[in-house]
């Protein structure tokens, strides 16, 4: 019985550490004064610039954490050394946070000026 539990223990210690959807990383601060002196059509390029990589980021952190998933999944069953190839949230995690705060600060200089610059949001994550 102890060890039933042990392995749940450790099947959702592995799961914590997989890497987080994209739609779940957090916008990093990024103060909208950066933008005061972009007139509306510079904030736009800005605005495609930052969204593409922003999608681009977003891609390699659901597959990310779809190679987490895969590799945790044969670590509980198979082969537990496995669970070394877990990686959880890193480089690409803190530059879509940055990426999604740089589109709040375009938003934000965008209502001040008038732009009328909207970025399309992702529904937050279901619990």
């Amino acid at each position: 019985m102890r060890s039933r539990h042990f392995a749940a223990l450790a099947c959702a210690a592995l799961l914590a550490n997989c890497a987080s959807k994209s739609n779940e990383v957090t916008a990093t601060y990024v103060s909208p004064v950066q933008y005061q002196s972009y007139t509306c059509q510079q904030l736009a390029l800005e605005a495609q610039a930052v969204s593409a990589k922003a999608a681009e980021l977003s891609g390699a952190q659901d597959q990310k954490r779809t190679n987490d998933q895969i590799a945790t999944g044969v670590a509980i069953v198979v082969f537990w050394p496995a669970a070394f190839f877990v990686g959880g949230d890193g480089n690409v995690a803190a530059q879509l946070g940055q990426m999604k705060g740089q589109m709040t600060a375009i938003e934000q200089a965008s209502i001040q000026k008038k732009c009328g610059i909207q970025f399309r949001h992702e529904p937050p994550p279901q619990t």
